[in-house]
């Protein structure tokens, strides 16, 4: 333990101490002034502050002075009635506040008590009550606009966080001066106590035990107990205003004083009025202009000083900026930053700027949010900030989206319609401009609002703008996600799972596997859809069959496999059964034999025309059941099920390819085609 550390233990346990054992005069006059100089110190550092949190230990401080306050009461409340002397300090104040009148001094003592409970303590208790109030009702609409901000990219991740954590903190403090203000209500009802207690008590002392006349005694023990209650009183006085100042300062970017004068004194005309109400009231009432024509002539030569601040050159200023941008470009960090690609990029026409405008009630950023939340539910992997920004190089209603600075969709939105889906046959009262739903290519039509309800009741399907290109987002994410998945991401989703499973990852990784092959296993598991949510899982078949093959195309299979369950759930129907399309053993054969074994690894070399062949018979397959409104589905073994993907991929990317081995047992598959090959 540290001697700081130390030191503020030994402090708390000495203020404990005090409460039960009695202390030499000397000592409590000292601790006194110790008191007086630590409630001046809260005091200016409190006016010093440019925001709350930078005195944020002040609600404990605030328990621990308190507590010290009543010690020393406790102290000078025994030493006053056992021995009618309570040091030099105490006496001192009682004589000085008295002024040989015990009855003026004692009114004048409480006139700063009444002061002291009903104004500062009072109106500091409410202000904590208020700020806890609004401050944790704004604490949702904080947390939002940060998420906004880091999806529009103006803050990065540890800005985010920061931002976040001075949240949190914020909320904090003001829940907690809400309860520390509550001790200097308690403080100042204590004192009223103790002084009643200590006069009658006194009195009772100094002519019961003392053999004091009661004048004598009620004036001995009136100077004492004033004493010690002025000495306990100030410290209160200025812990409090310290108080009231804390709780009511918003945040600012100088400290109370600088902000005080500057604003105070910012319109310097005010003064001039101001000099001439009160030259003006000295003239015309009996008041002495003595009294009055200083302070008028102080406040006009104040004035009359503020305007003569020379005024800034605005074109001076423009030039300055202009250098500092053109300095800024001259220096090498400028061209390095120009280096950097955004993962996620979507800009939009000058036409589309109300999406992302919250003040135009755009909520495009807050959908950023929500598909960022379902990506990461879905598929596994937290997806990269989505850089938005306006393009005027765009068409005023085209917006594109670009994954690693090159450009993968795009499309067109008219915000003032909506698009209708069509159920599957055109009514041609249905009016609009013909297009395309940008997600999935199914036709449609831009309505206008008065179209809308006639629409639904021939049941197309209406959605608006923000919808569509949401979705249209969402889809492309999903598939380039794979893209998306680097090296860096990998090791922070290996990182993650350390935490909860650090015995499974050492058998994994770095020996047998890099993260560069765990990225491509990752990656090739998000390029046929699969999440990879459930990475305990995967590492386990990495882990049994790392030490065998590092081939990631092999290791994939084999965490396919063990995703078994998840990937049955993922495409049946209703869980108890599948409908596939199946290769005939001719078809498999074909594969098979076509994989070529080299020392780099496998590969499909299949004669172009059989290939071409086999294409056709498994788009034929796929558009009878297209037509049926199913889901198409190959269904193939494992050892040729990643040569059947790879060779149909660039023909039906979407088409999903499965192996047997990748299907829950009590799945009951039916077959309603069979891929042919003569």
């Amino acid at each position: 333990m540290s001697a700081r550390n130390l030191t503020v233990l030994i402090c708390v346990i000495f203020i404990v101490v005090m409460l039960v054992i009695p202390l030499p005069t000397t000592l409590i006059s000292l601790l006194i002034m110790v008191n007086m100089s630590f409630a001046l110190l809260v005091l200016l550092l409190s006016m010093n502050m440019k925001e709350p949190l930078e005195f944020s230990v002040f609600p404990s401080l605030l328990l621990l002075l308190t507590l010290f306050r009543i010690g020393l009461n406790v102290s000078t409340t025994r030493a006053i009635l056992t021995t009618g002397h309570a040091g030099n300090v105490v006496e001192t104040f009682g004589s000085f506040v008295i002024g040989g009148n015990a009855i003026v001094g004692f009114v004048v003592f409480l006139i700063l008590i009444i002061i002291q409970f009903m104004v500062i303590t009072k109106g500091a208790e409410r202000v904590s009550e208020v700020a806890a109030r609004f401050t944790l009702d704004a604490m949702p609409g904080k947390q939002m606009s940060i998420d906004a901000d880091l999806n529009a990219g103006m803050i990065t991740e540890a800005q985010a966080r920061e931002r976040r954590s001075k949240v949190s903190r914020e909320a904090d403090f003001y829940g907690s001066m809400d309860g520390a203000s509550k001790f200097v209500k308690g403080d100042a009802i204590a004192t009223i106590i103790i002084v009643i207690i200590n006069i009658i008590v006194g009195i009772i002392v100094g002519v019961l035990q003392q053999g004091l006349s009661f004048s004598e005694a009620a004036k001995q023990f009136t100077v004492l107990t004033v004493g010690d209650g002025i000495v306990s009183q100030i410290p209160a006085l200025l812990i409090s205003t310290a108080t009231g100042i804390m709780v009511t300062r918003s945040g600012s970017e100088d400290n109370l004083a600088s902000e005080l004068t500057a604003q105070l004194f910012s319109y310097p005309t005010l003064l001039y009025i101001a000099a001439g109400a009160i030259t003006l009231l000295g003239l015309f009432t009996p008041i002495s202009n003595l009294v009055t024509m200083p302070v008028g002539i102080l406040l006009a030569v104040g004035g009359y000083q503020l305007s003569r601040k020379p005024k800034v050159d605005e074109s001076l200023i423009e030039e300055q900026q202009e250098e500092v941008v053109t300095n800024d470009l001259k220096t090498p960090e400028s061209v390095v930053k120009l280096l950097q690609v955004d993962p996620i990029e979507f800009e939009f026409g000058y036409g589309l700027i109300p999406l992302a405008d919250t003040n135009q009630g755009g909520d495009l950023l807050d959908r950023i949010v929500m598909i960022r939340r379902q990506l990461a539910i879905e598929l596994g992997l937290v997806i990269p900030v989505v850089r938005i920004r306006d393009n005027i190089q765009l068409q005023p209603n085209e917006y594109v989206l670009k994954i690693k600075g090159n450009e993968v969709a795009k499309g067109e939105l008219l915000l003032d319609h909506y698009l209708a889906l069509s159920p599957g046959y055109d009514e041609p009262s249905i009016e609009g401009i013909d297009t395309f739903e940008p997600s999935f290519g199914l036709p449609a039509k831009w309505i206008s609002e008065e179209m809308r309800e006639r629409a639904e009741m021939f049941n197309y399907t209406v959605v608006d703008p923000p919808s569509v290109v949401s979705t249209h987002i969402t889809e492309i994410i999903k598939n380039y996600a794979h893209e998306l998945l680097g090296r860096q991401e990998t090791k922070n989703l290996i990182d993650h799972l350390k935490e909860n499973y650090a015995i499974l990852v050492e058998e994994v990784t770095p020996n047998p596997l890099s993260i560069g092959d765990i990225q491509k296993v990752l990656g090739k598991l998000l390029k046929e859809k699969v999440s990879i949510r459930n990475l305990p899982v995967i590492f386990e078949a990495l882990a049994d069959y790392g030490r065998y093959t590092t081939d990631p195309d092999v290791l994939t299979e084999y965490v396919r496999q063990a995703l078994a369950r998840q990937i049955t759930s993922q495409y049946s129907q209703n869980g108890d059964s599948l409908k596939v399309i199946t290769l005939s053993g001719q078809a498999e054969k074909l594969i098979a034999d076509s994989v070529s074994q080299t020392e780099h690894g496998n590969y499909l070399s299949m004669d172009p025309t059989m290939s071409g062949q086999f294409i056709q018979a498994v788009n034929k397959e796929v558009e009878e059941m297209t037509m049926q409104q199913q889901q198409p589905i190959i269904l193939c073994s494992p050892t040729v099920r990643m040569y059947v993907k790879q060779l149909i991929e660039r023909y039906m990317p979407s088409l999903p390819v499965l192996s047997y081995n990748e299907l829950d047992a009590e799945l009951e598959v039916q077959s309603v085609g069979v891929v042919r090959v003569e």
